[in-house]
């Protein structure tokens, strides 16, 4: 592991002689996590995550460049190598990240995107400091990119960067991908920057979503808002310039966790999991980032209500929730994890017994293995978004499950819902309609789960992170000529 990098009094973001690439990743974050070493003394450590996990042999291959924020305000590095992969570090203040980022992209994006779960704030100076970051983010990779170099924009909070990079640098082959949904035109128009935002979208040659409908959403909204010509997934610039607007569902490292989960530590990690919980008959598990769009209160209510009218006995069954913390500091996220508190403690003080509570609520984050262990621990996986762009942890639990066994119960509004067929479908609004599910899923006939399971695993082994970026990456090489 390397130094820890070096700290600069200048503001780190234009006029600095720095490192070059031919490929570039620009996101939100590094793909680090500061780590605190017994000494005192703070070092990098690689963020666990897909997207991380795809695009680093990407990265070594091409000797790129990941440009991103550090996660704290007020803090400026120059760029620096961290196990190999090259960190151009982006400035942000603590202003620019109440405003920027827990303002217009999570209070007013994230939610708009998600078919208005929450209602989105709309604010002005949130708008402003946006657009601010983003131009910051463009000029950092404006510095960084070789002549014509690849640079991929990653989500929805740097929605701008696309054509504020084409406009100082047309020589670069830009790629955009939002890992969340895209709206239909109904929700979209709410956005008072609704042009702008399709406009900075429209800088990149190919602009990809997790499903067809956003993809559509998107060329359909460029047509009727901008009066573009637009035919199937090509919309054409009044310039001449092409935009391509296709959908490429990510998946997850399905060897790596299929791996893991056959580790014989993980085997057994998981039988003390379910020693720890009284070695009931059944585990259901659901693991999430505490968010609204997750339906957590959803799944928790059923599941109380299924022990509470008799049909599940809290001896023989029991419910974990992992909820990962997110986003603390926004005032939603704060009232929601207020709100589970209080759901699980009633629920557990109404159905539970001494020494048994039928509801485990872990408000932690956790290890690979961990989640590994917890995944093979489940009998049956329920996983209720009200709205999501894909849902990863469907498919790492698929690619955990050894011997074809296990139930997922999927909600029909995640975006994995479109490949993993054979998942027991819910509309997580209808609760009778989930209690019914959670029970199917529980008693189905071992032969029944093992063949859906079968089929899932084969689609999740088959269209797995490498393959989702290599697509991606090849379909942007042949943009232009």
């Amino acid at each position: 592991m390397s130094a820890a990098p070096r700290r600069k009094q200048s503001d780190g973001q234009s006029g600095s002689a720095g490192p070059t690439a031919s490929f570039i990743v620009v996101a939100n974050r590094l793909p680090v996590d500061r780590v605190e070493l017994p000494d005192g003394t703070t070092d990098w450590r690689t963020s666990p995550g897909g997207l991380v996990t795809a695009l680093e042999p990407v990265m070594r291959a091409k000797h790129g460049a990941w440009v991103g924020w550090v996660g704290s305000p007020d803090e400026t590095h120059d760029p620096f190598v961290e196990d190999g992969l090259q960190l151009v570090p982006v400035t942000l203040s603590a202003q620019e990240v109440r405003d920027y980022y827990e303002g217009f992209s999570n209070g007013t994006l994230w939610p708009l995107y998600h078919d208005v779960v929450a209602h989105p704030e709309f604010h002005r100076e949130w708008w402003d400091a946006y657009v601010t970051v983003n131009q910051r983010f463009a000029d950092r990779t404006a510095e960084v990119a070789e002549q014509n170099a690849v640079v991929w924009v990653q989500d929805y909070q740097l929605q701008l960067v696309p054509q504020m990079l084409r406009t100082q640098r047309p020589d670069l082959r830009i790629g955009f991908f939002l890992h969340i949904p895209f709206p239909p035109m109904e929700l979209y128009q709410q956005l008072p920057w609704r042009n702008q935002i399709i406009e900075g979208l429209l800088g990149a040659d190919l602009v990809g979503f997790q499903l067809p409908g956003g993809a559509q959403n998107f060329v359909r909204l460029v047509r009727q808002r901008l009066k573009y010509e637009t035919q199937r997934d090509t919309v054409r610039l009044p310039d001449g310039r092409k935009v391509l607007a296709r959908a490429y569902p990510i998946s997850i490292d399905t060897e790596g966790f299929n791996k893991l989960a056959a580790r014989p530590e993980t085997a057994a990690r998981a039988a003390e999991i379910r020693h720890h919980l009284g070695d009931p008959k059944t585990v259901f598990l659901g693991i999430d980032r505490l968010d609204y769009t997750k339906g957590i209160m959803q799944r928790i209510r059923a599941f109380g209500e299924l022990v509470r009218d008799g049909l599940l006995d809290p001896e023989d069954c029991v419910f974990v929730q992992v909820a990962t913390p997110s986003r603390e500091r926004v005032d939603q996220y704060r009232l929601l994890r207020d709100d589970i508190d209080r759901l699980v403690g009633r629920l557990n003080g109404d159905i539970g017994r001494i020494g048994r509570p039928p509801i485990t609520y872990l408000h932690s984050s956790y290890p690979r293995e961990e989640m590994a262990a917890l995944y093979l621990a489940a009998d049956v996986m329920v996983v209720t978004p009200l709205r999501d762009g894909m849902n990863l942890v469907a498919k790492e639990y698929i690619a955990c499950r050894q011997a074809d066994d296990g139930a997922l119960v999927l909600s029909e509004f995640a975006g994995a819902a479109k490949e993993l067929r054979q998942a027991y479908m819910v509309n997580p609004y209808d609760i009778n309609g989930l209690k019914d599910r959670m029970m199917e899923a529980m008693h189905d006939s071992d032969r029944a789960k093992s063949r859906r399971m079968r089929v899932m695993r084969r689609q999740v082994a088959e269209h797995n992170i490498d393959r989702w970026a290599q697509l991606f990456l090849d379909d942007l090489q042949a943009t232009r000529p």
